[in-house]
């Protein structure tokens, strides 16, 4: 969940800063970059809390490792900020993951000032020790990597060189020339090279002045993955780096017009789902794996869990099957009945989240088929897949997912009308939508009106049924995540199982109403929370008089849910401005969730 850049080449530290730059959407908690000062033979190390400043003046160096920290261990303070150096200060590093075992591993140290409450301090002090032994980097981080439980990736530096390595967290190595780059997020690699390479757990990159790659034998916790043998061999061994030429562009900084990169990405979506309706052979490729599998599961996170219950909607729906959904912290301990013929569909923005991660390793121990809709190419739910189907909706810099979510849900509703052999009549539908979806951006000004009356709500409750359920379960997570209101999303005959209790006097209630089979049921539950005080908003093609509040969004048939997604987007973002909260960089959350 933090961010990592490190290098060895001319302005090491400036190029460091804009690596972060472009990663702090992994963590914004605290920064801290500690570059080698040629002139005075030592370390510089600034670190603060809160976000990157947007310039800084650093040294001249030839080495740098940089951090954006999302905090596990320890508060977010300027001392438990990352780069951690060891007691003789020569040996510093930065760090993502949770070292399970670390309080254990403290207890043996004698003779070490640990300053910090971190985990990752305990390594370096670790690391220490074992420098002193063999006065060689690569076997310190080696010796001690194999101790740590736990999914983890570190980057240590002497000055010399940088050495890095990596189980579960991502790491993504790149050269260029003589300049050696590794970080967690292979954007933060592309304004220098294109030649990448991706590192597979229980391996090691090794930068001075050229890359070598190591596999490690290691101890360690390997659950998400199961790609390092458990045995504790002797030696770690060097391997031919495989790297990978990428084709596609650094997503840049730049805002544009916009304010926030969230409102950026929220109009970007018709331009994605245009694109999406035209891919026509990656959907055929998975509908015909979905119609020949004996059991068919969906797993996801998040947002991403949403649209996967979006697909088991529309796939009744439309093609007349059945698929199964869980959400991927708890498909774990669901997939006792699977077998080389179940398929597993696993939905990721990311394709580093853990909890979508372990269950999806584990399925293909079984000799699962694994289908990935995933958003990063190169990414770990990527490289594991049978069949990675990119998403192709472009880098998200806000945390908050925005197109990736309606590129999920166009795929959804893609393959649910190829299984049931109507391809043709799929695409037409999701290029209506992405048509409708720039309609309701044209009416910005009525959702921000909306967000400035209820800014102020205790609670907001969402109603959908049917193929609006999973929708109105996404409308509350966007306003949680970015204003902080506590909203709740349930489906609409739940309403008097509970949910009734909750209302009074103008209370928010957004109700989804499409032109379905839905609406009559919907409209009853309108009018059960109107005659106990809500303030009903209602989202849909026709007016009702029980609305305080309309938002009309034309039918598109099941597309709709697309076009009804970007009201809530545009929802959940004007109530955070409205609010005076930042929603590019919410409190507590990161982009991709990597530890457990």
């Amino acid at each position: 969940m933090c961010g990592i850049f490190g290098i060895v080449g001319q302005d090491a530290s400036s190029k460091t800063f804009n690596g972060l730059l472009d990663i702090e959407y992994r963590g914004y908690d605290s920064w801290g970059i500690a570059s080698w000062n040629i002139e005075a033979g030592k370390w510089k190390i600034d670190k603060k809390i809160g976000f990157l400043p947007s310039t800084l003046k650093l040294p001249s160096s030839s080495i740098a490792i940089g951090h954006t920290r999302w905090a596990t261990h320890g508060g977010v303070t300027e001392l438990n900020a990352h780069p951690h150096t060891d007691c003789t200060g020569q040996l510093v590093m930065v760090h993502n993951g949770i070292v399970e075992n670390y309080l254990d591993l403290k207890k043996t140290l004698k003779n070490h000032k640990i300053k910090s409450q971190t985990d990752t301090e305990v390594i370096i002090h670790l690391i220490e020790e074992e420098y002193k032994k063999s006065k060689n980097l690569t076997k310190a981080v080696s010796a001690v990597f194999r101790k740590l439980d736990g999914l983890n990736a570190l980057v240590v530096t002497d000055g010399k060189e940088i050495v890095a390595c990596k189980i579960g967290s991502p790491l993504v190595a790149g050269v260029n020339g003589k300049e050696l780059l590794v970080a967690s997020d292979p954007n933060a690699l592309l304004p220098h090279t294109k030649k990448l390479l991706f590192l597979e757990d229980g391996q090691m990159v090794v930068l001075n002045d050229k890359l070598n790659l190591y596999k490690l034998s290691l101890g360690v916790n390997v659950r998400h993955t199961g790609s390092v043998s458990d045995s504790h061999l002797r030696n770690f061994q060097e391997i031919t780096p495989k790297f990978t030429e990428v084709d596609w562009s650094h997503t840049t900084s730049s805002l544009n017009k916009f304010p926030h990169f969230m409102m950026k990405e929220i109009f970007e979506q018709p331009a994605v789902l245009r694109a999406i309706s035209q891919n026509v052979n990656d959907v055929k490729t998975v509908s015909a794996m979905v119609k020949k599998a004996f059991g068919t599961f969906f797993i996801a996170c998040g947002s991403a869990s949403y649209t996967a219950l979006e697909g088991v909607y529309l796939f009744s729906k439309i093609a007349k099957k059945h698929v199964n959904f869980s959400v991927g912290s708890e498909f774990v301990y669901l997939q006792d009945y699977l077998t080389p013929k179940s398929l597993l569909v696993a939905v990721s923005q990311s394709g580093e989240s853990i909890d979508t991660l372990e269950p999806t390793v584990a399925a293909k121990k079984k000799g699962v088929n694994i289908v990935s809709l995933v958003n990063v190419l190169g990414s770990s739910l990527y490289r594991i897949s049978d069949y990675p189907l990119l998403l192709q909706a472009g880098m998200e810099k806000a945390v908050c997912s925005t197109k990736a979510v309606t590129a999920m849900l166009a795929y959804m509703i893609m393959l649910a009308y190829s299984v049931a052999g109507k391809q043709k009549e799929g695409q037409e539908i999701v290029m209506k939508s992405s048509e409708e979806a720039g309609v309701v951006l044209k009416k910005e000004k009525a959702v921000a009106k909306l967000a400035e009356k209820i800014k102020n709500s205790g609670h907001i409750y969402v109603l959908g049924r049917g193929l609006s359920y999973p929708v109105a379960l996404e409308t509350t997570l966007k306003i949680k995540e970015v204003s902080y209101i506590h909203a709740e999303g349930f489906a609409g005959g739940e309403l008097k199982h509970g949910v009734i209790a909750m209302i009074e006097k103008g209370t928010p209630v957004i109700a989804f109403v499409p032109s379905d089979e839905t609406k009559d049921a919907m409209l009853a539950n309108i009018m059960e929370v109107k005659a106990r005080g809500a303030y009903v908003i209602g989202i849909g093609p026709e007016k009702s008089p029980a609305f305080d509040f309309f938002f009309e969004v034309k039918d598109v048939g099941a597309s709709s849910i697309i076009p009804h997604v970007v009201f809530a987007q545009l929802l959940g973002y004007y109530l955070a401005v409205k609010r005076g909260k930042n929603p590019d960089k919410p409190r507590n959350l990161a982009k991709s969730v990597v530890v457990r």
